[in-house]
């Protein structure tokens, strides 16, 4: 037949139509058919691998909210202890601060202390004088060694004022035992019982802190 062409012994005998849609091979004895598909399907097969269809691993949804969660965490925590450092790094530097003021301010504590009684001493050395120098003594040198120690006991409450040294005057005011030291007690003549009655040694505070506690009697109700 004119539109069939045959080979024997290992030829292609096709029939009608295009190769593409099937092919008969004659190999010896044997006879093999094969279509299009197949050999399209062999051909992927046999050669490379097209990118197209390379199997894709993108990170799922619930992948990706696990770990947009987990850095939110991350931020959260590095933020929390950046805010605790800064706190920390603030407290520390007050603490500093309020170190070198209080240098600054109690720094002369044990100077004033010695000096509290230089006063004490001067108090009384006036005291006597004044004591000596009455009316009735008419001895003028006595009376000018009174007024020159009178001026130079203003002037050392002065400058102790200026630096923040203050003698207490707890006379008529509660007993605080941070302040006072109960030296007596002596019968509440006119005052309440409990409150001060007499200074046997003046107290001294520097800034507010005591740095000597005064020497005090306190009322109390007299036994009958």
């Amino acid at each position: 037949m004119a539109a069939r062409s045959l080979r024997r012994f290992g030829t292609v005998f096709s029939l009608g139509g295009s190769p593409r849609r099937g092919s008969l091979y004659f190999r010896g004895s044997h006879c093999v058919f094969s279509t299009a598909a197949q050999q399209r399907s062999t051909g992927d097969e046999c050669g490379p691998e097209d990118p197209r269809d390379e199997p894709k691993h993108p990170l799922s949804d619930c992948a990706l909210e696990h770990k947009a969660i987990k850095l939110e965490e991350q931020v959260r925590d590095l933020t929390e202890r950046y805010r605790k450092a800064l706190a920390d790094s603030e407290n520390v530097r007050r603490r500093t601060q309020k170190f070198v003021e209080d240098a600054k301010l109690f720094g002369i504590q044990s100077f004033c202390r010695d000096l509290v009684e230089v006063a004490d001493i001067l108090e009384k050395t006036a005291e006597s004088a004044a004591e000596e120098a009455e009316p009735s003594n008419p001895n003028p040198t006595l009376k000018k060694i009174y007024e020159g120690l009178s001026l130079i006991e203003a002037k050392l409450q002065s400058v102790f004022a200026k630096h923040g040294l203050q003698k207490m005057n707890p006379v008529g005011g509660k007993y605080d035992p941070y302040d006072h030291e109960i030296v007596c007690h002596v019968p509440a003549e006119g005052m309440q019982p409990g409150t001060i009655a007499l200074v046997t040694q003046d107290g001294y505070k520097l800034h507010g802190r005591t740095i000597r506690h005064a020497l005090v009697g306190v009322a109390v109700e007299s036994q009958e």
